[in-house]
C-alpha cells in the first residue's frame, strides 16, 4: 500500500466491532464496506478523506444510539445531507450519518404562525413548494435548491439568491433540537438574560452548557462586537455574534454553520416569510462586469428581492460548452449582467418598480442595456443561467480544469465593483483565470480558478495566492466565506479575518458542545492545513487504461472522465428531468450520477476500492443505472455514465461468463433474425403459459413481463414486396432497427408513408444491419464495434453521398450520435453518419421545406425517450405537433424505466416499475380513453402497454393518422 493509500484510510481497529454493534442496536441501514466509504470519501471540495464508515438512520432514535456507540469506541462523527459542501466540510475520517434517506420529513407547517418543523434531511424545494399553497417561503435558496437538505443549509449557513430578501440561514432559524456527541439532547433557541440564568442554575451538562455560554459571550463580547465584519454575507467563523443581549441569546442561530463542528441536528423550527405573489425579472447589461458591480447600490435603492451578477466569462464558457444555448440569446448586450428580481401583490405592481428602476438605470448607466421578462419560461430560463454557474465553469473544452478554492468570498455591497477589479489583476498576476459570477447585491462572489492542484509548484502557487486574496478582501471590510463555509479550504485563515483572540473563542464555543473533540474534527477549529487531504495532490497518478472507447471529450483518458464529476449533485434532484431515475427510485447515493462517477474515481485511486475493473462495489453502483443518457444532457458537466457503465462492464465480464440475460437481450438482433423464420413458432413457445415462464426464469427475465410478440412479417419483407411510390424526389434513408423491423413493423410501414407524403424517394440499407445498441447495456463492446464498422462499410456509398439517413428507434439515433464518435473519432465516415443522422420529428422539421400534413384535431400526451432528450431534444417534436394542430401536453416524465432490457431483468423489475409510476404510468392512466398517447421509443411503448394496457403510438404512425383523415 502506497503513502497516499495509508494517509486517505483504511477502517479505524475498531471499525468491524463498532459496525456489528450498530447493526445490532439500530433499524437503520449501517455500511462500513469499502463500496460505501468510498463513496463517501469526498463532498463538492478539493478535498478527499474516506470515512470509518456510514450510518443511514431511520429515526431520531437512531441517531441517538449512534452516537453513544461512536462514543464507546471513540470514533469521530460527521453529519451529512445533499453532500455538496464546497470546502471539504463534508469529508472526514469519521463515522458518516447521512439524514438525507429517511430523516426527510415536513413535521408541521404553522400558515399562521409562519413557521416549519422539519427534519434535517428535508429537501428545501420541497418545503418551498408546501410554503407556497399558504403564500409562504423559506428564503435563502442556494443554486442546489432543488437537491440541498435543510440540514446542510443549516450546517452551513446557506443563503442564495433570495437572502436579499430574508437573509441567510441563521436568521430564519428560531429553534433546533440538537445531539451532543456526550449523548445530551436538547432543544435551543432564543433566551432572556433571567431565563439563561434559570438554565445555568438547574446544573448538569445542560446547565454547564448555558453557564460557559454565558461566560464566553461576556469575555468575549467587546471583541466580536469589534471584529465581525458588518457585512450582508459573513459566513465564515462561528456566530458568536448571535448570543450578544442585542440578538437575543440566540443559541440555535449560533450552532447554525458550524458545520457538524459542534452538534448534530435534529429537528428545526424555521421561519417562512411571505412569499410575493407576483415577480418579475428585469436584466441590466452592461460593458463589463466590473461596471455592472458599480452599480449595484443604485440598483439597492430600489429594493429588489434578487440581485444577481454575471460577467462575460462565464456566458463564453456556456456558449463553449453548448449549455443552455437558447437561454443565452435571451440576454441583452454587454460584457457583464445584472439579474434584478421584483415582488409585488400583482404583476403589474412588479413590473412597475422594475420598470422604474430600468428607466433610472439607463439614465445613469454608461452603454446599459436592459430587458424586462413577462414570459415566465423566458423568466426561468434566465435564472437558469445563473443557477447553472458552478457546472459552466467547471471542464470547459479547450481550457484548463477549474477549481474551487477562493469561490466564496464576500465584501460589501459598496466594494464589489472595486474589489472585482482587484480580483482580477490578482488573478492576471498569478497567471490565473477564472468566470466572476454571484450575489452582487449582497458582495458575495463565486467563481471557479484554474489552480494547478496536482503538482508541488502548482500547489505552493495556489497556497500562496489564497495568502494574497485574503488579505485583499479583508483590506475591504469582507469575509473570506460569503456562503459556503469554512471546512478545511479557508479555516486556516481565520486569524487572518478574527484575530488570535477570537479563533481562542471559536476553539472554546466548540469545546463547550463537544469537549472530547470527535465532532467532524480538523474542520473550523483546529484545521487541517489547507494543502493536506487534497483529493489530487502531489501523488495523484491514476493508471493509464486501455479502452474501448476513445473518449475524444476527454483527452482520451479514461481517468479524465472519472474526474469529470464536481459534485454538484444535481443527479440527486428528484421532481424533475430525467436524470438519475435509479436514484429518483432509490434515494441511494450509489445509484446517483454522482455516487457512481465517485466510485469510479475510486476505483483507479486503488484504496480502498482494491479490485480496478473487476470491482464488485463499482459494478453494483453501475447494476441499476439504466444507461438512461439524461446525465450527459441535464448533468452541468456532462458526465456520461452510460458509456462509462459499458466500459466498466467489458472489462468486468472479460473472460468470465454475464448473466444470462445478456445472452436473452443482448443478442436480441441475432434472435430475432432466428425468430423471423417461423415467428408463429416462436411466439408460442415464449407467450405459452408455461414453456413462456420457464424460458423467461432461465434468460433472467422478471416473470411479471411478458416477451414482446414478432411480426408475422418483417418490414424488409414489406418494404422489399412494396418498393418505392415516389421515384422523383430527393432520397432518404430510412434505418430499420431490430425493434421496429422485427416487432413494430407497422411504425416503420407508417413512416415510409410520411416520407413519401412529404416528398421524398424511400430507400433501405441493402442487407440486415443493427447499431448493436443492447450490446451496450451488457459491455459486449467488442461486438458492438464490429456492428458499427459493419454499418461504415456497407452504407459507406450512401454516407459518401449524403443521403440523409432517418431513424425511427430514439436509441438507435442516439448510438450514431454519440457512439459511434467514441468508438471511431477521427473516422470521417464516422462522422459523416453522426451528422446526416436525424430522428423523424427532427428530418421533417429541418428540411421538409414547406411540407404541412392535414391537420389532426386529437388530445395527445408526448412522452419524450431519454436518448431523444438527452442528445436532440424535444423541439422539433413539438413543432410538428403543432403544425398537426394537436392539442398536446409533452410530460416531464423522464425515464419511462423499462430502459430497453433494464425492465425486463428480473432483479431490476421493481426498480423499473418505480421509475414508471413516478409521472407517466399515472399520467397515462389518467388520460381520456380517446387522447391518443405518444412514445417513439420501443421500450417506452413496451412499458405503458404492460403497464397499463394502453397502445402508444410512434410520431410516424401519428403522422399518417393525419393523412389518413386527411385524405
Amino acid at each position: 500500500m502506497t503513502a497516499r493509500q495509508r494517509a486517505r484510510g483504511r477502517p479505524d481497529p475498531d471499525a468491524l466491532a463498532l459496525a456489528a454493534e450498530l447493526r445490532r442496536r439500530i433499524e437503520g441501514e449501517v455500511r462500513f464496506d469499502a463500496g460505501s466509504r468510498a463513496l463517501y470519501a469526498t463532498d463538492a471540495s478539493n478535498y478527499r478523506q474516506v470515512p470509518v464508515g456510514v450510518v443511514i438512520p431511520r429515526t431520531a432514535e437512531d441517531v441517538v444510539e449512534t452516537v453513544r456507540l461512536c462514543r464507546e469506541h471513540g470514533a469521530p462523527i460527521l453529519a451529512r445531507g445533499g453532500g455538496t459542501s464546497l470546502a471539504g466540510q463534508g469529508c472526514n475520517v469519521a463515522v458518516v450519518i447521512d439524514f438525507s434517506k429517511y430523516l426527510n420529513r415536513i413535521l408541521e407547517l404553522d400558515p399562521a404562525g409562519k413557521r416549519a418543523r422539519v427534519e434535517p434531511g428535508v429537501i428545501l424545494d420541497r418545503l418551498r413548494g408546501e410554503a407556497e399553497r399558504h403564500h409562504l417561503t423559506f428564503g435563502p435558496d442556494p443554486a442546489t435548491h432543488a437537491w440541498c437538505t435543510l440540514g446542510g443549509m443549516i450546517g452551513n449557513n446557506s443563503c442564495g439568491v433570495h437572502s436579499l430578501m430574508a437573509g441567510k440561514t441563521d436568521e430564519n432559524v428560531e429553534e433546533l433540537e440538537v445531539l451532543t456527541y456526550d449523548g445530551l439532547r436538547l432543544r435551543v433557541g432564543a433566551m432572556t438574560e433571567a431565563g439563561v440564568e434559570a438554565a445555568a442554575r438547574r446544573g448538569g451538562r445542560e446547565g454547564e452548557i448555558y453557564g460557559r455560554l454565558r461566560e464566553l459571550r461576556d469575555r468575549y463580547a467587546s471583541l466580536i462586537r469589534e471584529r465581525y465584519p458588518r457585512i450582508p454575507r459573513r459566513v465564515s467563523g462561528y456566530n458568536l455574534e448571535q448570543l450578544l443581549p442585542e440578538h437575543g441569546f440566540h443559541v440555535a442561530r449560533a450552532l447554525v454553520g458550524t458545520e457538524s463542528t459542534c452538534v448534530l441536528v435534529l429537528q428545526a423550527v424555521l421561519r417562512l416569510v411571505d412569499s410575493p405573489r407576483a415577480r418579475s425579472l428585469a436584466v441590466l447589461g452592461f460593458p463589463d462586469a466590473f461596471l455592472a458591480a458599480d452599480h449595484v447600490m443604485d440598483v439597492l435603492a430600489h429594493e429588489p428581492m434578487g440581485l444577481e451578477g454575471i460577467d462575460d466569462q462565464l456566458v463564453a464558457h456556456m456558449k463553449r460548452k453548448g449549455l443552455h444555448p437558447r437561454n443565452l440569446r435571451l440576454l441583452p448586450d454587454g460584457g457583464g449582467w445584472l439579474l434584478v428580481e421584483f415582488g409585488g401583490a400583482t404583476k403589474a405592481e412588479s413590473d412597475d418598480r422594475a420598470r422604474r428602476m430600468i428607466s433610472e438605470l439607463l439614465e445613469r448607466g454608461r452603454g446599459a442595456t436592459a430587458r424586462l421578462f413577462d414570459d415566465p419560461e423566458q423568466e426561468r430560463m434566465v435564472w437558469e443561467i445563473r443557477e447553472s454557474g458552478l457546472g459552466a465553469t467547471a471542464r470547459v473544452p479547450g481550457q484548463d480544469d477549474t477549481w474551487e478554492g477562493w469561490e466564496d468570498s464576500a465584501v460589501p455591497p459598496d466594494r464589489v465593483g472595486q474589489y472585482l477589479r482587484e480580483l482580477r489583476r490578482l488573478y492576471d498576476q498569478y497567471g490565473y483565470t477564472g468566470a466572476l459570477y454571484g450575489h452582487f447585491g449582497q458582495g458575495c462572489i463565486h467563481t471557479r480558478i484554474n489552480f494547478d492542484l496536482a503538482t508541488a509548484g502548482g500547489i505552493q502557487k495556489f497556497r500562496s495566492f489564497l495568502d494574497q486574496a485574503a488579505e485583499l478582501v479583508l483590506r475591504h471590510g469582507g469575509s473570506l466565506s460569503g456562503e459556503h463555509g469554512d471546512g478545511q479550504a479557508r479555516a486556516e485563515l481565520l486569524p487572518r479575518m478574527f484575530g488570535p483572540e477570537l479563533v481562542q473563542a471559536f476553539r472554546e464555543f466548540k469545546a463547550i458542545w463537544d469537549p472530547a473533540g470527535r465532532m467532524n474534527p480538523g474542520k473550523v477549529v483546529d484545521p487541517y492545513p489547507i494543502t493536506s487531504n487534497l483529493r489530487l495532490g502531489t501523488s495523484y497518478a491514476p493508471p493509464d487504461l486501455q479502452t474501448h472507447f476513445r473518449y475524444p471529450e476527454d483527452r482520451a483518458s479514461f481517468a479524465r472522465a472519472a474526474l469529470r464529476c464536481v459534485g454538484v449533485g444535481k443527479c440527486r434532484k428528484l421532481d424533475s428531468g430525467t436524470m438519475c431515475p435509479s436514484y429518483m427510485a432509490t434515494l441511494e447515493e450509489r445509484h446517483s450520477t454522482r455516487g457512481r462517477a465517485r466510485l469510479l474515481f475510486e476505483m483507479l485511486e486503488g484504496e480502498p476500492l482494491r479490485r480496478g475493473w473487476r470491482d464488485p462495489h463499482v459494478r453494483e453502483a453501475l447494476d441499476l443505472c439504466l444507461a438512461c443518457k439524461a446525465c450527459k444532457r441535464e448533468c452541468p458537466v456532462s458526465v456520461d455514465m452510460a458509456t462509462y457503465k459499458a466500459e466498466f462492464l467489458a472489462h468486468y465480464y472479460r473472460r468470465r461468463l454475464r448473466p444470462r440475460s445478456a445472452y436473452a437481450m443482448g443478442l436480441v438482433y441475432w434472435w430475432a433474425r432466428l425468430a423471423s423464420i417461423a415467428p408463429a413458432l416462436a411466439n408460442s413457445v415464449t407467450g405459452a403459459r408455461g414453456v413462456g415462464a420457464v424460458a423467461r426464469a432461465a434468460a433472467g427475465l422478471a416473470p411479471e413481463r411478458a416477451l414482446p410478440r414478432f411480426a408475422r412479417h418483417t418490414f424488409r419483407e414489406w418494404f422489399r414486396r412494396r418498393g418505392p411510390h415516389n421515384d422523383a424526389g430527393p432520397r432518404v434513408l430510412l434505418w430499420p432497427d431490430t425493434f421496429n423491423n422485427h416487432f413494430h413493423p407497422g411504425t416503420a410501414c407508417a413512416a415510409v408513408d410520411v416520407l413519401e407524403a412529404a416528398g421524398y424517394r424511400v430507400e433501405i440499407p441493402p442487407r440486415p444491419l443493427c447499431c448493436g445498441r443492447p450490446l451496450y447495456d451488457f459491455g459486449m463492446l467488442r461486438l458492438a464495434r464490429r456492428q458499427l464498422r459493419q454499418i461504415l462499410d456497407v452504407l459507406r456509398p450512401q454516407i459518401t453521398a449524403g443521403v440523409p439517413v432517418v431513424g425511427l428507434e430514439p436509441s438507435c439515433l442516439a448510438v450514431f450520435r454519440d457512439e459511434l464518435i467514441n468508438f471511431f473519432p477521427h473516422d470521417e465516415t464516422a462522422r459523416r453518419l453522426s451528422r446526416q443522422s436525424f430522428l423523424l420529428a427532427e428530418f421533417l422539421d429541418r428540411h421538409a421545406d414547406g411540407w404541412q400534413p392535414p391537420p389532426l384535431r386529437r388530445k395527445a400526451i408526448v412522452h419524450g425517450h431519454c436518448h431523444q432528450q438527452a442528445l436532440v431534444g424535444m423541439r422539433s417534436d413539438r413543432a410538428l405537433l403543432e403544425r398537426l394542430g394537436l392539442d398536446f401536453r409533452i410530460l416531464d416524465s423522464g425515464c419511462c424505466g423499462m430502459a430497453g432490457s433494464f425492465g425486463f431483468e428480473r432483479e431490476k423489475y421493481a426498480v423499473s416499475m418505480l421509475v414508471g409510476e413516478r409521472v407517466l404510468l399515472p399520467a397515462v392512466r389518467e388520460a381520456a380513453p380517446d387522447t391518443l398517447v405518444v412514445a417513439d421509443g420501443f421500450s417506452c411503448r413496451e412499458q405503458i402497454l404492460q403497464a397499463t394496457g394502453r397502445r402508444a403510438l410512434h410520431l410516424a404512425e401519428v403522422l399518417r393518422l393525419a393523412l389518413q383523415r386527411g385524405g
